[in-house]
């Protein structure tokens, strides 16, 4: 499965192996994994927590992946997305790929991980010792995703 929407944590090693796995004919393997961090826009954060639209999400995530395999020579996606709550330093999402050659695995996971950013159908709830507050894509990230087009 190339698409995973979970509550439990997941191993970044684990899902390294899994792309790699007998997989002799790649040279490159490009992973991203985002983390819950500790400060967000100059607040301390104390844990986040994320809502989808089950349905919704994962036929974005298919249809962001389809976009990706039509630009680059990709063999192998891995998309896994937490959802729930968080706390800090806890893993939220992992972008995988496995190309014959780096150029094209650099390039199709960033666009997977722009492109989930500002249309994948996550809400972020963040908790900040001011309060908690949800959470939209920054402008820089629309600018990102823009930048494909």
């Amino acid at each position: 499965m190339e698409i995973a929407i979970q509550h439990n944590d997941f191993s970044v090693a684990d899902e390294i192996a899994k792309l790699e796995q007998d997989n002799v004919d790649d040279g490159a393997t490009v992973t991203f994994t985002g983390r819950v961090r500790a400060q967000n826009n100059q607040q301390n954060v104390t844990g986040l927590f994320l809502e989808h639209y089950p349905e919704m999400t994962e036929k974005m995530l298919t249809d962001i992946i389809k976009q990706a395999r039509s630009k680059w020579q990709i063999s192998k996606v891995r998309v896994i997305h937490r959802v729930g709550h968080l706390s800090l330093g806890d893993n939220i999402v992992f972008v995988g790929v496995t190309s014959r050659h780096r150029t094209d695995a650099f390039a199709s996971a960033e666009f997977i991980m722009d492109f989930l950013k500002v249309k994948a159908p996550f809400w972020k709830k963040e908790t900040t010792e001011q309060g908690e507050k949800w959470l939209d894509a920054k402008a820089s990230d629309h600018q990102k995703a823009s930048n494909w087009e």
